[in-house]
């Protein structure tokens, strides 16, 4: 029994050791011992490798402003633990955080002497995040973001509405495979018989195994391109403008407030999902709390502006799509300045892909450490670096205090790398912006 917050963390976080063990067969049993708690709730599901988050947010913000409450579970958290666990995006309490361990941690005992072995930490935090939605809420609605692919992630235990895939892209291989062919088949595991699946998958080779999924289990399959369309995306001052389209229906001049055409993306399937759920007797979204809703829409760490002057951005840019996505809008908004980046990845990633963007854009860039069990060394991101104007520091707060010390009014400094990184750096680097 766990009397404090920081104690039931500690064990949260102790199941990293665990690493991952893909499949459902923990889920299932701790889910059968609880008494199906994902049975009382609805739910959508969304995966894909990135824009997950984002599009988790345009939905709930969408649903939000018709007047549901709406719970998600998403990771990895950015500022606050227990923030994966959400209600109209307000993180749950301490004191639910205990409740929910002392919960889970007697099954997860008892989980480690069967043959099956102790659950993960991802499956913890899964399980614990069904207690809530399933036993001790009521929310009108949740959003699960997958972990990691989607037919083994220890979210597809739940029984969506409706499900999304954003996009595949070249992350995770070691686990989910090495094309986009074989990511697409694990992310295509979250379709679910009858159940519509709408996708924002470009590449024609991982859609087609997304529509052969979607076929056999008889879903209806909704592509952006084919069944909906964004149509004159143009950037704006704070965000983007664009059209969207399905068959005689032509929306004009949609805001968003975050930046780049891949939030357009983004933004779009959460469009096209309100419609779908709006089909369901259940729910009532009209036009206006769409519009409003995508334009709220926030979601942090995301090409971030934090300072204008100097100007200051952080994006999560964690995988070489994510990289790619950065590059392209730093290009197009900020072709005319100095590109100072400070960096800093986990080890696992295709990090010679990543730095190799990254040095093309950047007038100095800087390598640096975090404290994260997978995190790469300053020393070998700049080793991987061919930029002449290169530096490293182990220590990332004392590089970007001199970044920022320096930085002139022609010049954009870009923090960027894993959400982990990140969620360390953005607190400090607003306390430093105030001192400034």
């Amino acid at each position: 029994m766990f009397l404090t917050y920081e104690e039931a963390v500690a064990w949260i976080h102790a199941r990293l050791r665990l690493g991952i063990k893909p499949g459902l067969s923990r889920m299932e049993w701790m889910m059968d011992r609880l008494g199906h708690p994902e049975k009382h709730f609805h739910s959508v599901h969304i995966g894909g490798t990135n824009g997950k988050g984002s599009t988790v947010t345009f939905l709930r913000s969408i649903l939000e402003e018709q007047g549901y409450s709406v719970g998600t579970f998403t990771s990895p958290y950015f500022e606050q633990f227990n923030e994966r666990i959400s209600v109209n995006g307000k993180p749950i309490s301490n004191d639910d955080i205990v409740r929910l361990v002392n919960v889970i941690k007697p099954l997860s005992d008892e989980l480690e002497q069967t043959e099956l072995g102790g659950p993960t930490e991802f499956e913890v935090i899964t399980a614990m995040s069904l207690v809530f939605f399933g036993q001790l809420s009521s929310v009108d609605i949740v959003l699960y973001e997958v972990g990691l692919g989607g037919r083994f992630d220890s979210t597809n235990i739940i029984n969506p509405l409706l499900s999304i895939i954003t996009s595949i892209g070249l992350d995770h291989t070691a686990i989910l495979g090495d094309t986009h062919e074989k990511i697409a088949f694990e992310k295509a595991g979250i379709i679910k018989s009858g159940v519509p699946i709408i996708t924002a998958v470009h590449q024609s080779e991982a859609l087609q195994v997304i529509k052969k999924k979607a076929s056999v289990e008889n879903a209806d399959c909704f592509v952006l391109g084919e069944e909906f369309l964004v149509l004159n995306h143009q950037s704006i001052a704070n965000g983007e403008e664009f059209d969207w389209k399905m068959g005689d229906q032509n929306w004009s001049c949609i805001q968003i407030s975050m930046i780049g055409k891949h939030q357009i993306e983004n933004a779009s399937l959460a469009i096209m999902a309100a419609h779908l759920l709006n089909d369901k007797s259940q729910f009532v979204i009209d036009s206006t709390s769409i519009r409003k809703g995508i334009k709220k829409a926030y979601w942090p760490g995301r090409f971030e502006v934090i300072n204008n002057y100097p100007t200051v951005i952080i994006d999560g840019a964690h995988n070489e799509e994510g990289i790619h996505t950065l590059v392209r809008e730093v290009k197009k908004r900020y072709h005319d300045k100095e590109i100072h980046i400070v960096f800093a990845a986990l080890r696992d990633k295709k990090l010679d892909g990543m730095i190799q963007e990254l040095d093309a854009i950047a007038s100095q860039i800087t390598f640096v450490s975090f404290d994260f069990p997978r995190a790469a060394t300053s020393k070998e991101l700049y080793s991987i670096s061919l930029s002449e104007n290169k530096t490293e520091n182990m220590n990332w707060e004392t590089s970007i205090e001199e970044q920022l010390v320096h930085l002139r009014e022609n010049q954009v400094l870009i923090i960027t790398g894993s959400l982990y990184f990140l969620a360390e750096v953005k607190p400090k680097l607003l306390k430093l912006l105030e001192t400034m």
